[in-house]
């Protein structure tokens, strides 16, 4: 989760089917020492519309490089799963250029919660960034207007095992991701390390998953698991702590995971 439970309102409140996939041979999984970021993604990053507390969070985020590993290019359909404040949103915006499509896919459950409009509403409204639109809906219920060619999700994928969402049924959810998806699409989920072997009991108290359990719930929704990029790894964090610490918030060691629908599967 990018905040606290408690801080999670003000967060909210502040903050096609054609059968080939758009998102092109994937690069190696990278690492700190990361290939060339291809232009479309680099020019998304030095966009002027970006805002500048934005640019200033890319040391730590590594955009270009996620977008990469990714393997994002013009004219692709992407869901953003769970945009907060649009960081990732105005990004993709900008790096699937005007033939593309951003759907920034806020679950009711968060507006519910918030009782105000979701924070991404503001980017959509936004000319700069007007191939983005908000849809709102239940996480069961992800579904997209078109076929996608990425379904994206940053440090929420423990969210959804909350209390506050439901919680949800992610045998569920990944398999509505599934169906959005376009044969050969990819699913990519970045979140904060737990420690291996614990399983679900730290996505509550410290925000975080191990990256086992994300890899089996999603593999079981039929994906193939294509790799990890290691730009997100921190061997310093012990992993114990909770990721809002002053100790080791915004230091935090996270998998990179990408899977990808199978090319036969429909």
């Amino acid at each position: 989760m990018r905040k606290p439970l408690l801080s999670l309102v003000a967060a909210l409140g502040l903050a096609a089917c054609a059968t080939e996939p758009m998102m092109g041979p994937p690069p190696p999984p990278s690492g700190h020492a990361a290939a060339a970021i291809p232009a479309n993604i680099a020019a998304a990053l030095s966009d002027p519309s970006r805002p500048a507390a934005d640019m200033v969070r890319d040391n730590d985020r590594h955009p270009g490089e996620v977008l990469a590993f990714a393997g994002v290019k013009p004219g692709a359909k992407v869901a953003d799963l769970i945009p907060g404040g649009g960081y990732f949103t105005r990004i993709f915006a900008k790096a699937v250029g005007p033939k593309g499509r951003v759907y920034a896919y806020v679950p009711d459950e968060l507006t519910k919660l918030a009782n105000r409009e979701p924070t991404v509403n503001a980017v959509a409204r936004d000319p700069a960034y007007s191939n983005v639109k908000v849809v709102l809906n239940t996480l069961p219920n992800f579904a997209a207007p078109e076929k996608l060619d990425l379904v994206f999700t940053a440090q929420n994928y423990h969210d959804m095992h909350d209390k506050f969402m439901g919680p949800a049924d992610l045998s569920v959810v990944n398999r509505q991701i599934f169906k959005a998806l376009k044969p050969g699409g990819v699913y990519l989920v970045i979140d904060h390390s737990a420690e291996p072997g614990s399983g679900l009991r730290n996505t509550e108290d410290l925000h975080r998953i191990d990256s086992a359990v994300v890899k089996s719930e999603v593999t079981a929704a039929g994906f193939i698991f294509e790799g990890e990029s290691k730009v997100l790894r921190r061997s310093a964090d012990p992993r114990t702590a909770n990721v809002y610490d002053p100790s080791i918030r915004g230091k935090t060691d996270q998998f990179v995971y990408k899977f990808r629908k199978p090319a036969s599967a429909r």
